[in-house]
């Protein structure tokens, strides 16, 4: 059994996620001439999230006997890509809200959104470029590989779910859901920032796959649970209570309503999730989450996150075998248990 989460796990967390921002707001163009570029992206950066993937890059490293500095520039390109992708997914959402803020397209309009964002891209690239002064030539270009892996993993994984939605996709079973999750989330999210930690320590390339169980396992429970707090809006989300609902996104839930509901109301679904979101009321997702709960779909979810996590704490004494009995190594331990008690 993992450790609980205490005080010293979340002071940890903010001091990664300090010296990531220090990192990424330093990247950034002193350009006071692109208020509606550099300026949202300062805007964006600043209500970002707890940092988790430059932690799991950062922690990894200090794991396996590496300095934190050497992991810097990998560790900020994360999380910059990570916002990055955010800001394309609001608008590909039509989120209105992103860490209770709105969101940029909102704020700022799709055009200056869309730009921000592929912005925000070409700036975690040059973040990677400055990584080859660090890590030097060879070891920078096997994290470059990392991070062309995971774009284009996650670009498919969310090419996936906008398919899905685009076509009413309602005969996908949970099979296809973790195969999109594998590709949206973990691989971004969990995987390679601990491959990409263990390469900037100086590890063995080889035994790189060692982190592919571990993240896979900890990446589903942490979609899983994220589509949970989504719909149950325990305390502060980072999304609007319900946004997945007025998105028509196949989450877990959705999945186990569409196979374990009466033929009316997977009729009535059907069609309801056929509409386009400024179509869906409050009323008509006030019935699904009803129905969700039932026919036992949260309490699925929840369980289904439960068993990744029970998988994910397995896979961690193995790939993390070798790392050395430090504070990092504690702080991924306390980590994998973080990921499902977490309420935002």
């Amino acid at each position: 059994m993992m450790p609980d989460l205490t005080a010293p796990f979340l002071a940890q967390l903010a001091q990664y996620r300090e010296l990531s921002l220090e990192t990424l707001l330093a990247s950034i163009p002193a350009s006071d001439g692109q208020p509606y570029l550099y300026g949202i992206i300062r805007e964006t950066l600043g209500h970002a999230g707890k940092g988790l993937r430059p932690a799991l890059c950062l922690a990894t490293c200090g794991a396996f006997g590496g300095r934190l500095e050497d992991a810097l520039y990998p560790a900020a390109a994360l999380e910059m890509l990570h916002n990055a992708f955010l800001v394309h997914d609001d608008v590909e959402d039509y989120s209105e809200n992103r860490h209770n803020h709105p969101t940029v397209h909102v704020r700022y309009g799709m055009p200056l959104a869309v730009n921000t964002g592929d912005a925000m891209q070409a700036l975690s690239m040059r973040l990677l470029r400055k990584n080859a002064e660090v890590a030097g030539p060879e070891a920078a270009w096997r994290i470059f590989e990392e991070f062309d892996h995971l774009l284009l993993r996650s670009l498919e994984g969310q090419a996936m779910e906008l398919g899905w939605i685009r076509n009413n996709d309602c005969l996908l079973k949970t099979d296809d859901y973790v195969r999109m999750v594998l590709r949206k989330t973990c691989w971004y999210s969990f995987i390679h920032p601990c491959r990409v930690g263990a390469l900037a320590a100086g590890k063995d390339p080889a035994s790189l796959d060692l982190f592919n169980d571990f993240g896979y396992y900890l990446g589903a429970a942490f979609q899983i649970h994220d589509d949970v707090l989504n719909l149950t809006g325990e305390r502060q989300y980072g999304k609007e209570t319900c946004g997945d609902l007025y998105e028509g996104k196949r989450t877990l839930m959705l999945l186990h309503l569409l196979e374990n509901g009466t033929a009316p109301e997977k009729e009535r679904l059907h069609a309801l999730l056929g509409k386009p979101r400024q179509s869906r009321s409050q009323r008509d997702v006030n019935w699904v989450y009803g129905l969700m709960q039932d026919r036992g779909s949260i309490e699925y979810a929840r369980q289904a996150a439960r068993e990744f996590l029970t998988a994910a704490e397995a896979a961690f004494d193995t790939a993390y075998r070798d790392a050395q009995p430090n504070e990092h190594r504690q702080f991924l331990s306390s980590l994998v248990r973080y990921v499902v008690d977490r309420d935002r």
